[in-house]
C-alpha cells in the first residue's frame, strides 16, 4: 500500500518542556512529539476528514535550552520564570521546570490522497497549528507552508540544515550483555573521557573520546506501568482506567538527513507490549512504503 507524507516545514516553538523524563534534561520527550502529531490528527477527524497519522518523524533545526551559567560556575542553573508576588509581597512556591526554545521539521505518514482531499487536509493542518495549539507543551510561534510529498530524495534535501532524531536501542541491547545495570549502559555512551598525552620533549596534549562515533543522546520514549490499571479518585478523565508509570529512557542519536537511507529510518510509531506493560515509542523497519 503507497503512503504518503505530510510534512509540517520549520515549526518555531517557544517554551517547550525539556524536562524529558525524571533524570534527563535536553530535547523533548518523543511522547510529546507522537502525542502532539496524535492531538493534530484529532482535530482534523473533528474538522470531518478521515485521516489517519500513522508515523511521526522529527528533524531539530535549532535548540536554545533555557539555562544560565555564571562567571566561574561549574554547573547550569536552569532558567525560571518570574512569578508575580503574592498578597504578602513574597514569591509565590512554584515548581521549576526546564524549556527550551526549539524550531523542528515533522514528517508524519499518511494514506494516499486524492487531490482535493490533499488541499483540505493541508487547510485543516495550518489552521488547527494557528489555533493556540501547543507542543511539547510549547507555544508554536510560526510554521513554513503545509506540503504533501511522496519522494523521501528531495525531502532530504529540503530537511538540511537540520538533525533527525533516531532510535539506537541496539545499542543499549549491546552494552547490557556485559552491564546488566541500564543506567550504567547508558552512562558508558554518554561519557566522555579526556586522555592526557606528554611528548619526549614535555609537550602534552589532550585528547576527548567517547565510546562510540556519532551525536548520542538519552531520549525517553514511552513509559512503564507500575501499578495495576484501574479508577482514580478526582481525574480528569473518570471513564478511562488509570494506572501509574514510569519514564523509559533509551539512546537516540541525531544523524543528518542526508545520512538516512529509506524514511522508514526517521519515523516512529506507537507500540504498546501489554504483556510487559509498556508503552512505547519507537521505530521498526520491517514495512517499505517508500
Amino acid at each position: 500500500m503507497s503512503r504518503d507524507l505530510l510534512v509540517i516545514p520549520h515549526i518555531k516553538i517557544q517554551n517547550a518542556n525539556a524536562l524529558s523524563s525524571p533524570f534527563t534534561i535536553g530535547f523533548p520527550a518523543m511522547t510529546a512529539w507522537l502525542g502532539a502529531v496524535h492531538a493534530l490528527q484529532r482535530k482534523v477527524n473533528q474538522s470531518g476528514l478521515d485521516v489517519c497519522f500513522e508515523k511521526t518523524g522529527v528533524v531539530c533545526h535549532e535548540f536554545d535550552l533555557q539555562t544560565y551559567q555564571g562567571p566561574g560556575d561549574f554547573v547550569h542553573s536552569i532558567g525560571g520564570t518570574a512569578n508575580p508576588l503574592d498578597k504578602t509581597g513574597s514569591r509565590p512556591a512554584f515548581i521549576e521546570e526546564a524549556r527550551c526554545h526549539l524550531g523542528v521539521s515533522l514528517v508524519i505518514s499518511i494514506p494516499e490522497l486524492s487531490g482535493s482531499e490533499q488541499e483540505q487536509l493541508k487547510e485543516i493542518v495550518e489552521r488547527s497549528l494557528g489555533g493556540r495549539m501547543k507542543m511539547a507543551a510549547g507555544d508554536i510561534l510560526s510554521f513554513s507552508p503545509v506540503r504533501i510529498t511522496d519522494d523521501f530524495s528531495t525531502l532530504k534535501n529540503r530537511l538540511m540544515p537540520g538533525y533527525a532524531i533516531v532510535e539506537r536501542r541496539d545499542l543499549m541491547e549491546e552494552a547490557m550483555t556485559t552491564m546488566p545495570d541500564a543506567l550504567d549502559a547508558l552512562l558508558s555512551y554518554l561519557t566522555v573521557r579526556n586522555h592526557c598525552h606528554q611528548t619526549d620533549n614535555g609537550q602534552v596534549s589532550w585528547q576527548r573520546q567517547r565510546k562510540h562515533g556519532g551525536w548520542l543522546v538519552p531520549v525517553a520514549t514511552g513509559f512503564h506501568g507500575i501499578s495495576d490499571i484501574g479508577s482514580a479518585k478526582n481525574s480528569r478523565d473518570s471513564d478511562t482506567p488509570h494506572r501509574f508509570a514510569e519514564s523509559l529512557v533509551t539512546l537516540g542519536e541525531f544523524k543528518m538527513p542526508y545520512q538516512l537511507e529509506a524514511v522508514e529510518e526517521l519515523l516512529w510509531q506507537y507500540q504498546a507490549d501489554l504483556e510487559n506493560n509498556l508503552y512505547l515509542c519507537e521505530q521498526t523497519q520491517t514495512e517499505q512504503y517508500f
